[in-house]
């Protein structure tokens, strides 16, 4: 089966198509960092106009790699939600037309069931159940994971999400939109132990997170040492040991509590190597194992919706009539295929 995927759900455009036999065969997306970096952070409508713009030229690419025609696909799925209405209803809007006029099933996925999943087209993929840490720049998850649509929520964040706490700090270091990856960029050249910030909620006894605290004794930090260069990488530094021991944490506590050796990290988040270092380190401590998607699959892309929809498309074959969107969406809520 061949299942074309549709990703916009904010500020990157994914198309890919993916084949339940050989995999993923064709994959193109368009970043939109450049057009919101003068903002400093993406705005809405500008964000829906270059989706549609880059929408079906990225289509076109994607089949051309798989050496592939319209006609080929089987299933054509598309992101429902949750994310920026206007972004989501341009790929709704094209994934609705092009089942209409192919008489091809159309499916909605969730974007972060799409994450949530991505890991299982990774070599070695984990097999179910596992405990997921879906981590990004609007949330901070941790889930587990029975098996494709049976997900119970363990613990998430009373605040900021992670990376969203990237994103702020960065910004008052003076670092370009996106600011996370340039974060994680300059903590390479600081001292992590020069600063010792706060741990939030890493003796608490649930599973949940909090890292507005955190943002603030970074802004303190600023404001009262000279602003330098040494001091902007060991703040960075610094800032990211700290979120990275409260994630990794949290993590081994939740194997624990639900008895479970595999955890799956997902999220754009998920792609910052010192979090997969110490995921790595403290998993193998313990006895269990660690699965991350690979690097390009960590962003939003139209590669992991198409997968997600063929593994429930695989297990209840019904397309959906009903093509409206979800900009909130509740991931623990959508229920097993």
């Amino acid at each position: 089966m061949l299942t074309l995927g549709i990703e916009t759900s904010c500020d990157e455009t994914g198309v890919a198509l993916y084949d339940s036999g050989l995999g993923v065969l064709g994959e193109a997306l368009h970043s939109q960092v450049d057009l919101h970096a003068l903002y400093g952070g993406v705005v809405p409508e500008l964000a829906s106009r270059d989706h549609i713009r880059r929408l079906v030229p990225l289509a076109r690419e994607a089949l051309a790699q798989a050496g592939r025609t319209l006609a080929d696909v089987d299933l054509i799925a598309y992101t429902q939600g949750p994310g920026l209405a206007g972004a989501l209803l341009v790929g709704a809007s094209v994934a609705a037309g092009l089942g209409i006029a192919l008489g091809r099933p159309v499916v909605g996925i969730h974007h972060l069931e799409g994450h949530l999943l991505s890991p299982l087209l990774a070599d070695p993929r984990p097999a179910f159940p596992f405990v997921a840490l879906l981590v990004s720049g609007g949330h901070t998850q941790l889930m587990a994971v029975e098996g494709v649509g049976r997900y119970a929520l363990l613990g998430e964040t009373v605040d900021d999400a992670a990376g969203e706490a990237f994103d702020k700090t960065a910004s008052l270091l003076g670092l370009a939109y996106p600011g996370g990856p340039a974060l994680s960029k300059l903590a390479r050249d600081g001292d992590p132990k020069r600063f010792a910030f706060p741990r939030p909620m890493i003796a608490s006894p649930d599973l949940d997170f909090s890292f507005s605290g955190l943002k603030t004794a970074a802004l303190h930090c600023v404001r009262k040492h000279p602003p330098d260069d040494r001091l902007r990488a060991d703040v960075a530094a610094s800032f990211q040991a700290a979120v990275v021991e409260v994630l990794a944490s949290k993590c081994l506590r939740a194997l624990e509590a639900t008895g479970m050796d595999r955890l799956v990290v997902a999220g754009g988040v998920g792609a910052n190597a010192a979090l997969r270092e110490s995921l790595a380190r403290e998993t193998a401590r313990v006895g269990a194992s660690v699965f991350f998607p690979p690097a390009r699959l960590c962003t939003d892309n139209g590669a992991m919706i198409a997968f997600a929809a063929a593994m429930r498309f695989r297990e209840a074959p019904a397309g959906s009539e009903d093509f409206t969107v979800r900009p909130r969406w509740d991931l623990a809520a959508i229920g097993s295929p």
